[in-house]
């Protein structure tokens, strides 16, 4: 029961951070997503129905804060905390999120929520909907795996992983 109360309590600063200081980091108009870095440390430490689940509820939290799509967020992080939790192998946990591998799987993660995301959010959009889409989701899940650096190399500090 501590366990999700210790998660409860992360996801709930992850929402304020996103959604306060987050957007002063803006890199042209794209913002990294913390939700995605915190469903692969789910899925890889505790495995994918886990994150499955931690995924629906982030994004149903995330849909009632921004009341945009209602249901979309909700979806999409589903969807990368199932992919995320195909890389969960309880024996290399620590290896996993100690080494670049962690980036990986959240690069990976990220294309396919942002994919999602992008693909329903975009429609009718102006411009050619795929080039909207691609460029979306090229730069939000490249800024989410640069970002996934800092979780990776405070973890690999605190395990001693060498490089």
């Amino acid at each position: 029961m501590e366990h999700y109360l210790r998660s409860a309590l992360i996801v709930a600063g992850l929402l304020i951070l996103q959604t306060t200081f987050i957007p002063f980091l803006s890199v042209g108009g794209f913002l990294p997503d913390l939700f995605v870095l915190w469903l692969v440390y789910v899925a890889v430490r505790r495995g994918q129905l886990e994150a499955t689940i931690a995924g629906f509820i982030i994004g149903l939290l995330q849909d009632v804060v921004t009341t945009q799509f209602f249901g979309l967020a909700a979806f999409s992080k589903t969807v990368c905390g199932f992919v995320a939790g195909y890389f969960f192998n309880e024996n290399n946990t620590e290896q996993t999120l100690g080494t670049y591998r962690y980036m990986l799987i959240t690069g990976l993660s990220s294309v396919v929520h942002n994919l999602i995301y992008f693909s329903i959010f975009l429609q009718g959009s102006q411009e050619t909907m795929s080039v909207l889409v691609l460029e979306a989701t090229l730069a939000t899940s490249l800024y989410t795996g640069a970002l996934s650096a800092l979780p990776m190399f405070t973890f690999a500090r605190k395990h001693g992983f060498a490089s």
